[in-house]
């Protein structure tokens, strides 16, 4: 069920859902998350069974602000409290120390924990409703491609879950992920919040993961393949794309079985079905994971994609694209 997250009386339904043990798909700026209290470890469960979810791999606790913070972090370095006020409300995660004995399911069992305050006003308003965080990572089947839309939540689980309705996500991504848990700040998922962004704001230089001897605590969104469309991807770059299509009019087979996102329209003697990547990242970001959708629901067998150009602005892009590729 699908229903309007400016609705005072859905955001209503929402939060009694929520105080029952249900969980609710809840937009953010990110993408769409599945949610659920997350210092009931019983109901962070009920996550893990719905997505399919290895119970290990730790979700992102989202939190009202940074009041909220010491509920689950026994402590904040400096540097990233400097995160937090530059960044929240929006699209930045910070692993932390756990307090001992609180959301431990959340966390995959370890003694770190991953906080993000949301910047999209629903988001914003529920957890304000219920004075507590909710565990939620995005409202889909494990490894496949997020949702960014209130429709595509629905596909996903049905009409029985309830979904706050928030317009399509507007960075179309999810959060960046900078471990602090280990005295220096760390990256270990690149989004929109970029390393120069995280460098200037926090006054520390990001150190490598494996640079530090200390294994990096399991994250979100960080497995090899991940982000999956049903239709096999394929990352090419501009000059295999022409090779291939010149293929195609050859004879040796690309047809309407193929979808493509790239920079430049293919030949127009090409029957595969083409969509236009932007040429600028936060644009790309926000039409990715619908694209691929899109593609998936039209019935493609393959997807190819441009490589994204190179650059720092693009990390959270390819990220995403080659992990979906794996």
């Amino acid at each position: 069920m699908i229903l309007p997250g400016s609705d005072p009386a859905a955001l209503a339904q929402a939060v009694e859902r929520l105080r029952a043990g249900e969980l609710v798909g809840i937009p953010t700026e990110t993408v769409y998350g599945l949610a659920a209290d997350a210092l009931s470890d019983a109901e962070v469960a009920r996550i893990f069974a719905a997505k399919g979810r290895p119970e290990n791999h730790p979700l992102i606790v989202h939190v009202a602000g940074s009041a909220q913070v010491a509920d689950y972090a026994a402590e904040v370095p400096a540097f990233a409290q400097r995160l937090i006020d530059a960044f929240w409300p929006g699209p930045l995660t910070l692993i932390l120390p756990r307090r001992a004995g609180v959301a431990a399911a959340a966390a995959g069992g370890q003694n770190t924990i991953g906080l993000r305050c949301p910047s999209h006003p629903v988001a914003h308003a529920l957890l304000r409703a219920l004075g507590t965080g909710l565990a939620a990572p995005s409202a889909n089947r494990f490894g496949r491609v997020s949702p960014t839309t209130a429709a595509h939540v629905q596909a996903e689980f049905g009409d029985a879950l309830l979904v706050l309705d928030g317009g399509a996500c507007d960075v179309g991504i999810e959060s960046t992920i900078v471990d602090c848990s280990r005295g220096v700040p760390v990256l270990l998922r690149p989004g929109c919040v970029t390393p120069a962004q995280i460098e200037a704001a926090c006054g520390q230089a990001l150190v490598p993961a494996a640079a530090l001897a200390q294994a990096a605590p399991r994250a979100s969104g960080t497995l090899a393949s991940h982000y999956a469309p049903q239709a096999k991807l394929e990352l090419l770059d501009a000059g295999q794309i022409r090779e291939r299509l010149n293929n195609a009019l050859k004879g040796e087979g690309a047809g309407a079985d193929i979808g493509l996102w790239s920079r430049q329209p293919p030949n127009p003697d090409s029957s595969l079905i083409w969509r236009q990547q932007p040429l600028d990242a936060a644009s790309a970001a926000h039409q990715l994971f619908a694209v691929l959708r899109e593609l998936d629901a039209l019935g493609v067998a393959r997807i190819w994609v441009e490589t994204p150009p190179a650059g720092a602005d693009w990390d959270g892009v390819r990220d995403r694209l080659e992990r979906a590729a794996a």
